[in-house]
């Protein structure tokens, strides 16, 4: 049996919005959906017995809304609902442990109430072992197609490229039938930079063909893997959050890595991703590698 696609739901339009691109993405996948809302027990007048009841009430509701968006969107989805005990990040990251990806609505820079808006979104992004995508309430409805021609943005390293990143990006254009572009940022050395012998004269148009060259040299083998997508492969000079923020702009999907380490302390996300959640107003796949 495959595993399914898990959204977290509460309530808010960002997170219908995520049921509504989990649906597509479960539809696409021949995969079910599970809707999964996270309660948290708060003592109340009434009492902890009628505290919890009102909890569990709250969740119900919040489920059966997101069920009516999905079905509407995707009748044929197979959904099916599950409402869990906090806390949330804690609980979200175990849910995703068994699926194929995990979504969840992303308010960028807007509000920060919320369940999954803010250090929440951030926590589970940092220590999910699955691809988590977050997706914005002004971005709804780009995980089902439509309408124009939207390509799925692929940010790539080249002196450090991962190969589940990759591939997610792939199989994500080849199941939508669109163009993936590939995006390489790079910044011109400075004489603090260059190593011994380097000459640091070479021009700009020079330094980004030979980008191009890696670039094209990294994808060579997912473009024979893969030979119905088409690749636009894109190097720019600047910073990589800046670049894939602008090439996304449009976009259907933007899919970037994020590194999981062993390395005790806080877990993190790193810059770039952390970047382009805030920014970027299209669905953000963010998958982990090591």
């Amino acid at each position: 049996m495959l595993s399914p696609v898990v959204v977290g739901v509460d309530g808010s339009a960002e997170s219908l919005a995520a049921a509504e691109w989990a649906a597509g993405e479960a539809v696409r996948s021949g995969r079910s959906l599970r809707l999964l809302h996270v309660r948290s027990w708060r003592p109340s007048q009434g009492g902890p017995e009628n505290a919890g009841a009102a909890e569990r009430h709250l969740a119900r509701r919040v489920l059966r809304q997101a069920e009516e968006r999905v079905l509407a969107v995707c009748p044929g989805v197979r959904v099916y609902d599950e409402q869990v005990e906090g806390p949330a990040s804690a609980a979200l990251i175990e849910a995703v442990g068994d699926a194929e990806l995990l979504a969840l609505g992303s308010r960028g820079l807007g509000r920060i109430t919320g369940l999954l808006a803010g250090s929440v979104a951030l926590g589970v992004v940092a220590e999910a072992p699955r691809p988590v995508v977050l997706v914005r309430a002004d971005g709804a409805g780009e995980g089902l197609g439509g309408a124009g021609r939207r390509d799925v943005v692929l940010g790539v390293d080249v002196t450090e490229p991962c190969d589940e990143v990759i591939e997610f990006a792939f199989e994500a254009a080849r199941t939508r039938g669109r163009r993936l572009r590939a995006v390489h940022a790079w910044r011109a050395p400075d004489p603090l930079t260059l190593g011994a012998g380097e000459v640091g004269l070479v021009s700009d148009p020079q330094r980004a063909g030979e980008w191009l060259g890696f670039l094209s040299a990294v994808l060579q083998v997912w473009r024979d893997k893969y030979p119905d997508v088409e690749v636009l492969e894109s190097v720019v000079r600047g910073k990589p959050a800046d670049a894939l923020t602008k090439a996304a702009s449009g976009a259907e999907l933007l899919v970037v890595g994020h590194r999981l380490t062993d390395r005790p302390g806080m877990p993190r996300t790193g810059p770039v991703t952390h970047a382009v959640i805030h920014h970027v107003t299209c669905p953000v796949a963010v998958v982990p590698h090591h």
